[in-house]
């Protein structure tokens, strides 16, 4: 299929774009079978969906012409979950309605209320919106839906999942019975079954989402690293893709502040994307992606919903995706509109296992390789290299002038050897890895110490996860009674019954001292033990489970006491097994 049937308004603004012929889902909504009824439509990220409604909506808003009526109330709704989304829908239907005379409104939140109602009573002929900010405008009468031929729910799915369903339910009731309702969800749970049975009259239900769920136009690769090395393994990816534009994810805020400034330090262009950046903030990092000023984006899950860039080609999941649909939806960013596109996954040699499962659960199969080397690197850079300084150039008579000049001063070669060095030096120095060999597999394995902890001294606590030990009320009681702070105290291993924690050879004498001075000063931790051990943690509950065979388990039983700090008591078996002194878990971005 092609789009020649299409009125020439939008077989022109598709030419322009690039687009030669429809994408599964494009061509899905314009058969036959599909004009004008309602839709139900399965389709994933960067399939080209938002073409799709835009060309399945118009019979309904085009006169026989090809042109939009004037009209006093919006002739279609399309609602999105985000601002990102929506804003990105709104810029797709303005070029591709630009020659109808079709006028666009957008309404979401962040923005100026005052200037959307304005675009509203303007005439808007298409709206563009967040349900809350829809609502909004339609409880205040600055939306009237009357008129409406048609509504397009996009990522319907996501809507239900972040609370929408009351929204959606109020501006879908305040629509006329004859509206037309396109719904687009990448998945059908049943709150979207239930949505369209109650909003939809016989629609056509249509699938264009595989059994191979990955996109045919993304290469997946896996890079295993050594876990120390993943920001080194983040420098060198960046530096041999060198892609037009990268999207890095991480799970949490304090990761993207972290890693963007990491990777500002060692001089690439790149911004930030995350809940806590306003939404002007975040508006002058994408665009200053769209202008090319900034070739790198580091982003939580959340913040890069919706986010449609055309040159991004590379997208690196720093931190493993929680599940198989995130995975999906960050891969997604790249190979859109037919365009190719890479995602590479940063795996620390321990969780290969579970990126393996997770793979096989999304049916993509992933390419497992080791993250570029500086000499890969210094190779790719000659290449590319080459490849910039033969291309023609347009020069003029101060160029010539100039070149002049040099040749008179300097020999070819030497000017040539400084034309390279000045284009190297743009560019920032790649990063020496940890060889992907067994015995470096095998070195992460073992027992890592931060900054200060090279030597150290364990010491024991006489509770465990059976008396509901838990850092958060260890770390403090340390502290207290050995007259140390949080950066004194190194790993922390909480075991069944005992648990372990290191502190410095340096101090370990002054903390010995300490508890003997202050043992029993702590009513509700008089039954505490803490003392200097002999073993390490894997040692002593081997001798631990020798002693329980042997009957001669001198360690607290069960059924013992279970101290714990008032206000921190938790079901048994919610106590860490591993948690480092000092530091914590971030909240997830919201």
């Amino acid at each position: 299929m092609t789009f020649s049937k299409l009125s020439p308004f939008f077989g022109d603004a598709l030419a322009e774009r690039g687009y030669s012929q429809p994408t599964p889902v494009q061509a899905a909504v314009l058969e036959p079978q599909s004009l004008g009824r309602d839709l139900v439509v399965s389709a994933q990220t960067g399939s080209g969906k938002t073409v799709a409604f835009g060309l399945a909506m118009a019979a309904e808003l085009l006169t026989s012409e090809g042109t939009m009526p004037r009209a006093a109330s919006p002739l279609a709704l399309v609602v999105a979950p985000t601002r990102e989304l929506a804003l990105q829908v709104s810029r797709e239907l303005e070029w591709l309605y630009a020659k109808t005379g079709a006028k666009i409104a957008t309404c979401v939140g962040g923005m100026n209320p005052s200037l959307e109602r304005r675009a509203l009573q303007a005439g808007a002929s298409i709206v563009v919106g967040t349900p809350g900010r829809l609502r909004d405008h339609l409880e205040r009468g600055a939306l009237d839906l009357a008129s409406l031929a048609a509504v397009v729910l996009d990522e319907a799915d996501e809507m239900l999942d972040m609370g929408f369903r009351e929204d959606l339910e109020e501006i879908l009731d305040a629509t006329p019975d004859t509206r037309r309702t396109l719904l687009f969800s990448a998945t059908m749970p049943r709150p979207i079954e239930a949505l369209a049975k109650r909003y939809q009259r016989d629609a056509l239900r249509i699938s264009t989402v595989g059994d191979d769920r990955g996109h045919g136009d993304i290469a997946y690769q896996a890079v295993t690293v050594s876990p120390s090395e993943i920001e080194n393994a983040v420098v060198n990816l960046l530096r041999f893709h060198e892609a037009e534009t990268a999207m890095l994810f991480c799970a949490t805020r304090d990761n993207v502040r972290h890693l963007h400034a990491m990777l500002q330090e060692r001089g690439f262009a790149a911004v930030a994307l995350s809940g806590e950046h306003s939404q002007s903030e975040r508006n002058q990092a994408l665009q200053a992606l769209r202008d090319r000023r900034v070739r790198v984006c580091v982003a939580t899950d959340v913040a890069a919903r919706g986010i449609d860039l055309p040159t991004l080609s590379l997208v690196v999941h720093v931190e493993i995706p929680r599940d198989a649909e995130i995975l999906q939806h960050r891969s997604g960013r790249t190979g859109r509109a037919g365009k190719k596109g890479t995602a590479v996954l940063i795996v620390p040699y321990p969780r290969r296992r579970r990126v393996e499962e997770m793979l096989r659960r999304a049916k993509i199969n992933a390419e497992w390789i080791s993250a570029p080397t500086r000499e890969a690197i210094i190779e790719q850079d000659r290449e590319r290299l080459l490849a910039a300084l033969m291309k023609p150039v347009d020069v003029d008579d101060t160029d010539r002038e100039l070149a002049e000049r040099l040749l008179a001063e300097r020999s070819p070669r030497d000017i040539a050897a400084m034309l390279v060095q000045a284009h190297r030096a743009k560019m920032p120095e790649p990063e020496e890895l940890i060889e992907n060999t067994p015995e470096a597999r095998r070195a992460t394995q073992q027992e890592k110490h931060r900054p200060g902890f090279e030597d150290i001294v364990w010491f024991r606590m006489n509770i465990g996860r059976q008396q509901n030990a838990d850092p958060r009320w260890i770390l403090p009681v340390l502290c207290r009674r050995g007259h140390i702070t949080r950066n004194e105290i190194g790993a922390i291993r909480i075991g069944p019954a005992e648990t372990h924690f290191q502190v410095p050879r340096a101090i370990a004498g002054k903390f010995s001292a300490a508890l003997l001075r202050t043992a029993g000063s702590e009513g509700d931790e008089e039954t505490l033990v803490i003392e200097q051990s002999d073993e390490a943690p894997r040692e002593a509950a081997r001798q631990n489970r020798r002693n329980v065979r042997s009957g001669n388990d001198a360690g607290p039983r069960p059924g013992g006491p279970k101290p714990h700090r008032k206000g921190f008591s938790k079901k048994p078996g919610q106590g860490s097994g591993s948690f480092a002194g000092g530091g914590h878990k971030p909240g997830r971005d919201r």
